[in-house]
């Protein structure tokens, strides 16, 4: 915090939100996904006013957002460079980091030297260790495991290794420490990009996950721009999950939250106090809620929902500061499958005192935006993408 306010962006990464396959996308089972036009097909239409305004209707064919004349964001949208298509590889790429190898992924399972040093190292077995639906496999396992005790280990299509477990059984703490031992198992070859501890509480058939949480993420093999912008002195705040994304780096504040609306009410908060610097968020019920679930009603509320926050996030936008709304893949709950889908992402660049927005057209790389802050902060380019600083700050109003 400081007395003279200087210049700061907020980044709304809305997870999971994709605007169309990627090229490549056959390659990953994913020809033919988009999760937003699906989406809005599929419901007969969105209903985005603020959203609408701000330009999403010009990035892609949207049914019940049309384009708009005079959109007042500049839009766009972003090319997923690195290999995958998962939070951790689409985060570090907006902030400059472009993965050329994917992270591992395991359709068997975990390997007899993944599997049995993790539990050499927790004293006992695990049950489980395929890929499966968060929920589907407490329904399946969770009676063995409260009869046996032993945790329930799975992963899914993404680089990730779950532990879930009841908290009457193991408490969230035992299993967050279960998770710090995985974290430090999974190195080399088997460099997973999170482990996430799920604890959940209920009866057999009546199971429920809990808001404990928690990502032990891969820490960036390289700097991405939060660490410069840390380095310089700036402000950089985390929303949702971004320090877990992160594994803490580059962050001088941290918030985390359970849901979109928290989210939400965290950043108008930053906005508000924030003196010069970067807010970045992850919203994550569009993924975590709707998208792996196929649950394309609930997705499309819960669009709604953020374009009616939009007002008050735009409100605590001031003068010469970016307002960013982006995505870091896809999740198309209207496929048969529950797996991000890899896709284009949006982009919605809004200042409050330029004229209007224009196209910044197919974006080759996220880091574009890494790219664009670094210049906008005074910062050195990072080791991937291009600016599009001049093309948002020609024209500004002064006032």
């Amino acid at each position: 915090m400081g007395a003279t306010w200087g210049m700061r962006a907020a980044v709304i990464v809305l997870d999971s939100v994709g605007v169309g396959a990627l090229p490549d996308a056959a390659a990953y089972g994913d020809a033919g996904t988009n999760t937003l036009g699906n989406v809005a097909r599929a419901v007969g239409g969105l209903s985005l006013p603020h959203l609408e305004r701000l330009g999403l209707g010009n990035i892609l064919s949207l049914a019940g957002v049309p384009p708009c004349r005079r959109p007042l964001a500049f839009y766009g949208k972003m090319a997923e460079a690195s290999a995958g298509k998962d939070t951790t590889t689409g985060h570090w790429e907006l902030m400059g980091l472009v993965l050329r190898e994917p992270f591992p992924t395991y359709p068997a399972g975990f390997p007899p030297e993944v599997i049995n040093a993790f539990q050499a190292a927790i004293g006992r077995p695990v049950l489980g260790n395929k890929p499966a639906s968060g929920t589907e496999i407490i329904a399946e396992l969770g009676a063995e495991h409260l009869r046996t005790g032993y945790p329930i280990v799975y992963t899914s299509a993404d680089s990730v290794f779950q532990i879930a477990a009841h908290e009457e059984v193991i408490p969230p703490e035992e299993l967050y420490r279960y998770c710090r031992l995985a974290r430090q198992l999974l190195t080399g070859k088997h460099a997973v990009g999170r482990v996430i501890a799920r604890p959940f509480r209920g009866e057999p058939g009546a199971f429920f996950r809990t808001p404990r949480r928690r990502d032990f993420a891969l820490p960036p093999p390289r700097p991405t721009l939060l660490d410069r912008l840390q380095e310089a002195g700036k402000e950089v705040i985390g929303i949702g999950k971004i320090e877990d994304i992160f594994a803490g780096r580059g962050l001088t504040e941290v918030r985390h939250t359970t849901g979109n609306q928290a989210g939400i009410r965290e950043t108008v908060g930053a906005l508000r106090r924030a003196s010069c610097g970067l807010v970045l968020t992850n919203l994550v019920d569009y993924d975590m809620l709707y998208g792996h679930r196929n649950d394309v009603i609930g997705y499309a509320r819960a669009l709604a929902e953020f374009d009616a926050a939009l007002p008050e996030i735009m409100g605590a936008v001031r003068g010469r500061d970016l307002l960013v709304i982006t995505a870091d893949h896809g999740c198309d709950p209207t496929t048969p499958g529950t797996d991000h889908t890899r896709e284009y992402v949006p982009l919605l660049v809004y200042r409050p005192h330029h004229p209007g927005g224009r196209s910044l057209g197919t974006r080759s790389t996220f880091a574009d935006l890494a790219a664009t802050l670094a210049e906008m902060f005074g910062l050195p380019a990072p080791e991937a993408g291009t600016s599009f600083w001049r093309e948002i700050n020609h024209g500004l109003v002064e006032t």
